[in-house]
């Protein structure tokens, strides 16, 4: 009996079978992952890799607006990005001045992050007169910001998993940070 040769995972060419499909179907393929931490993990793989798995298609974008230019996928506010989403999208807010968030209900899992390398760049902030910046009545998860309410709390959490990581909730005399409450 013949010996059996072993199926290699690389075409022939040695390249990953993979690798072969255009930018298109990649990007397709890569906008089934969470963004954290699988798409950041795709996007270690090689240069191509991580042009598409960081490619602004795959993100909502929450930026200050310099003229009045629409660009499909970004948003004046964290708001409008929020009622543009879709369940499981990624809104990315751009780091630099201060994005105002007042009672913003997010109803569908989503994934905030902000933009700037540390959360202190990219900081939300609730006025006065607001309940909250952030109720959160589903599963969600928000990374690198920092939340500020001059009154009242940060974050309301009424339903669903939330997920906080790399983010900075400061509580003044006035305010506080997170509520956890039960939904009815």
């Amino acid at each position: 009996m013949p010996p059996k040769r072993q199926r290699s995972a690389a075409g022939p060419s040695g390249e990953a079978p993979v690798n072969s499909l255009d930018d298109g179907c990649l990007m397709h393929i890569f906008s089934f992952l969470s963004p954290i931490p699988d798409r950041y993990n795709t996007a270690l793989v090689c240069h191509r890799w991580r042009f598409l798995a960081c490619h602004p298609r795959l993100w909502l974008r929450v930026e200050r607006p310099i003229r009045n230019t629409i660009e499909p996928g970004v948003y004046p506010n964290l708001e409008s990005a929020v009622s543009a989403a879709r369940p499981g999208d990624t809104i990315l807010i751009a780091a630099g001045g201060t994005h105002v968030a007042r009672n913003i209900q997010i109803k569908k899992p989503l994934c905030i992050i902000g933009g700037g390398e540390l959360p202190d760049d990219t900081v939300l902030t609730c006025s006065r007169g607001s309940d909250n910046a952030l109720e959160f009545l589903s599963t969600c998860k928000i990374a690198n910001l920092t939340i500020r309410a001059e009154l009242g709390c940060c974050l309301l959490h009424r339903s669903g998993r939330l997920t906080i990581e790399e983010c900075l909730l400061p509580v003044r005399a006035k305010s506080s940070g997170l509520f956890v409450l039960p939904y009815n």
